[in-house]
């Protein structure tokens, strides 16, 4: 890691003497009144193109955080957590059966044209993404049976079947459908085509311009501001413009935050590193090792295709898991900076700590393995997080308190199987698979390498994290190659593919974060998702499936979404499942590796001022709630 960030410093210095740089401000836009983020996933796929109804539009250039509303949303106060009633008045309120579902709507809250929000929005969209094939979310408003309202305010939900979960499709975590603008769209022929252009907003800022080439896009503050949701709840936001733009490559993102052009970087541990050490208005979350905010609510590390020899056997899969040393890993990869977790939906974070790793410690230290031969193994590892910080100290300035169980795991996760090579070979060696020469073969004779399928992205996470996994399995003796494409998501969704980079996707290991229902990601597991190799999946990638899952799934359907006890109760009875089975690998939780200048805004987040998760300031649409946070240092 120590060499890499060498190498990265002196490409680093050799472009900033070549004199090359990158977009600044448009002209004409203050400084000084204007946050300028990062926009991770440009180009605009269809610059001009709003339409996010419609398929994607790389919506994290401000069209989710500014333009749309939920009805609900995930709070991004990590601290107070739960779900805010955003455009919706009140939580949502079904009938005993969950067959009806009544929306109460937020009132004054007006479109940037100056049209009032009302219950006529959501009737439309509703009833038009049910009738318009091609549309997000067309397949899950399939169960409308019918949508009316009453009032002004209130809408009526009527399913064709008991759904107690049907209003998370419009609960924001990263994606949701939240309401169209009636009075636009009603009036165009075709809404699929429509480009929504100019976009009217709900949210407290409006459209201004953007980059032909689909680089970057400006938004200014509404006038009326106070008619939002963003307005209602939290006050004014503070920038009067934002800008979300794509400088190009790390180096180039460093060189302009360098010049004061850009506020926040979202990147790599070496591009973090590095901005620490250049600039002197450069911080990050924490002001010591591990510097990143590992609250992000989703989860990394490799999956296997369960309909593809030998993935679909459980020993396999337990043998790969053994094989690695998850510190040296972490190390490796990201110097250290990520915190650990055996569960896929498991995230690190103050809320799962206490509803799920807490009662899962005892049954995970007396989890058993049968490894043949009549012998018996635990694999749990509850101080991998402390050898981690063992490590840390050696080589940074590290606050962290050694003796305070909670911010160690916390801070460094919850633990870890133990690197157990000898116990991964037994259980091998006990489904017919041979060593030679320190290579593995397979029980037909033949070689073992194992294709893992991952995007070209070089500064994605989850490709970085995977080639420290492969060294491991190198080291254990397995053949290992990558299959690098832009078609990965295909690939993957078709099953086409033995092991995947990252398990996270679809939502298996994706969950709310802030509220404990676990649903989301179980329902991606469910068996009548399953698809063969070669058709898209409607559920996981992973394509395994579980009897013992299902029926929790069926459970939780019935299951009132505040219910909090018994959807811990079933949320933890599937954790169980998962983890037994090792249907995956999660091996961390998603590291958010963020650097905030503070030449022109201060107060970012941080452990003493922790209002927000760091990555809300980058791709997730709750910004705009937390705007009003940030202040102006007063310079020109």
């Amino acid at each position: 890691m120590k060499k890499l960030l060498f190498i990265f410093l002196l490409l680093f210095l050799l472009i900033v003497s070549s004199g090359s740089f990158a977009q600044g401000l448009p002209a004409g836009i203050p400084r000084d009144k204007t946050l300028i983020l990062p926009f991770l996933f440009a180009p605009l796929p269809v610059p001009g193109n709003w339409n996010l109804w419609a398929g994607w539009r790389a919506q994290n250039c401000g069209l989710h955080q500014f333009v749309t509303e939920p009805l609900w949303t995930i709070n991004p106060d990590v601290v107070k957590g739960g779900i805010i009633n955003a455009l919706a008045a009140a939580d949502p309120i079904y009938n005993s059966d969950f067959t009806k579902l009544v929306i109460k709507l937020r009132k004054g809250i007006y479109w940037s044209d100056g049209v009032e929000f009302t219950a006529d929005d959501l009737v439309y969209t509703i009833q038009t993404v049910k009738d318009t094939e091609g549309l997000d979310y067309h397949g899950a408003m399939q169960d409308v049976k019918r949508v009316y309202a009453p009032d002004k305010y209130t809408v009526v939900v009527e399913l064709n079947r008991p759904n107690s979960r049907f209003h998370t499709f419009f609960l924001e975590r990263w994606g949701a459908l939240r309401p169209m603008p009636k009075h636009i769209f009603s009036k165009v022929k075709d809404v699929l085509t429509y480009d929504f252009n100019p976009p009217v907003s709900l949210g407290p800022y409006v459209y201004v311009a953007h980059d032909p080439a689909g680089y970057w896009v400006l938004w200014k503050k509404r006038e009326d501001w106070k008619r939002t949701v963003t307005g209602q709840l939290f006050g004014e936001p503070k920038p009067e413009y934002v800008l979300f733009i794509n400088h190009g490559t790390p180096e180039k993102q460093n060189m302009a935050m360098l010049r004061h052009e850009l506020d926040a970087i979202q990147g790599t541990a070496e591009q973090m590193l590095t901005m620490l050490k250049m600039s002197n208005t450069t911080r990050s979350y924490r002001d010591t090792w591990p510097y990143i905010d590992p609250r992000d609510i989703s989860t990394r590390g490799p999956a296997f295709n369960h309909l593809v020899p030998p993935y679909n056997n459980k020993d396999v899969r337990w043998a790969l898991a053994l094989s690695i040393d998850v510190v040296e890993t972490i190390i490796s990869t990201y110097n250290g900076m990520a915190a650990m977790t055996p569960g896929l939906p498991l995230v690190v974070g103050k809320n799962f700590y206490d509803w799920y790793f807490k009662p899962l410690k005892p049954w995970l230290e007396n989890l058993t393995l049968d490894i043949g031969g009549g012998q018996k193994f635990k694999p749990w590892d509850s101080k991998a997080p402390w050898r981690l910080l063992e490590w840390a100290k050696k080589n940074y300035k590290v606050d962290i308190d050694p003796n305070n169980e909670e911010e160690v795991r916390l801070t460094l996760g919850y633990g870890w199987w133990k690197y157990a090579p000898d116990v991964a070979e037994k259980l091998l060696i006990k489904n017919g698979f041979k060593k030679i020469g320190g290579k593995w073969y397979l029980p037909d004779g033949k070689p073992w390498k194992i294709t893992i399928l991952r995007g070209p992205d070089p500064t994605d996470m989850a490709n970085i994290f995977i080639l420290g996994v492969a060294e491991q399995w190198k080291k254990f003796g397995i053949d290992v190659v990558f299959n690098v494409t832009t078609a990965a998501a295909t690939l993957a969704l078709n099953g086409q593919f033995e092991v995947l980079n990252t398990g996270h996707g679809g939502f298996a290991g994706e969950p709310w974060g802030l509220h404990p229902d676990l649903y989301l990601c179980f329902n991606a597991m469910n068996s009548k998702y399953v698809r063969p190799v070669g058709e898209p999946t409607l559920g996981w990638a992973g394509r395994w499936s579980d009897p013992r899952m299902d029926k929790i799934i069926a459970e939780l359907e019935r299951t009132r979404w505040t219910d909090f006890p018994k959807i811990k109760k079933l949320g933890l009875e599937g954790l169980k499942v998962e983890i037994e089975e090792m249907i995956s690998i999660p091996i961390i939780n998603c590291p958010i590796a963020i650097v905030f200048d503070e030449y022109y805004w201060t107060n970012w987040p941080s452990p003493k001022n922790d209002y927000a998760r760091c990555d809300n300031f980058t791709t997730w649409p709750q910004l705009k709630y937390i705007l009003h946070q940030i202040k102006p240092t007063g310079k020109k």
